[in-house]
């Protein structure tokens, strides 16, 4: 199932905007009941602002949760980076540290958070398991915990090493682009001959593709490399 979403998803990353590990620390943060989309739009004037831990730890309160307020919940946004920040200055030199021991003393930030950081900032190998994952894993019969750091061990006795940081992003990718929480696009899933809850979504393919989303979505522009095929997929636009 795994390579299947590989082959369906070669070009998954995280899909949060950073340049640097205190950036998509922050960002990861700010994701919280939103969407990455709506976290990428505010981050360049956040960072543009405060571009640093001290910054960051000093910035008014005012004004950043008007930067934030597109994120909802601003003001809890606020104080949580300013006081992760501060974590930051007072205990790592201002600079973000690469254990997870420690990053998960810092204020807000959890086991998925620090995961992405890991993974994603600084190449060393995290499962992350947010909503899409644990929703999914169960949906494969890869577990049935439900409780996210028992989920992250069981895959991690599942898979190797190198395999936790893309196997967060395929799984991430599949989540939000073909099965969804309330209507599964059954009919148009890699791993639908593997998959137990095969069924629980649309089954007929065309109506399956419909169901898509992002760059999968009918008429939308495809990354390079372009995804796996599709039942009865017919090459779109790419995009350049």
């Amino acid at each position: 199932m795994f390579r299947a979403l590989v082959e369906r998803y070669p070009y998954a990353h995280c899909e949060l905007d950073f340049e640097t590990p205190l950036q998509l620390l922050v960002a990861t943060v700010l994701s919280a009941q939103t969407t990455d989309v709506a976290v990428n739009k505010v981050t360049p004037a956040l960072f543009g602002r405060w571009p640093d831990a001290a910054a960051l730890a000093g910035a008014d309160r005012a004004e950043m949760e008007a930067i934030l307020t597109p994120t909802g919940f601003f003001r809890a946004k606020t104080e949580s980076v300013r006081r992760l920040a501060a974590d930051l200055v007072e205990r790592f030199d201002g600079q973000v540290p690469n254990r997870l021991a420690d990053l998960v003393t810092l204020h807000g930030v959890g086991r998925k958070t620090a995961n992405v950081v890991l993974g994603d900032a600084f190449g060393l190998p995290g499962i992350t398991v947010d909503t899409h994952v644990g929703r999914l894993v169960r949906r494969f019969g890869w577990t049935q915990e439900t409780d996210p750091v028992k989920v992250e061990h069981e895959l991690a006795e599942l898979f190797p090493r190198k395999d936790w940081t893309p196997l967060s992003h395929v799984v991430i990718f599949h989540g939000r682009r073909t099965c969804h929480a309330r209507r599964p696009a059954c009919g148009a899933c890699p791993v639908a001959q593997w998959c137990p809850s095969y069924g629980e979504g649309e089954t007929d393919p065309a109506t399956a593709l419909r169901l898509l989303s992002y760059e999968l979505a009918p008429g939308a522009v495809l990354p390079d490399p372009p995804p796996g095929p599709l039942p009865d997929w017919r090459p779109r636009r790419r995009a350049r």
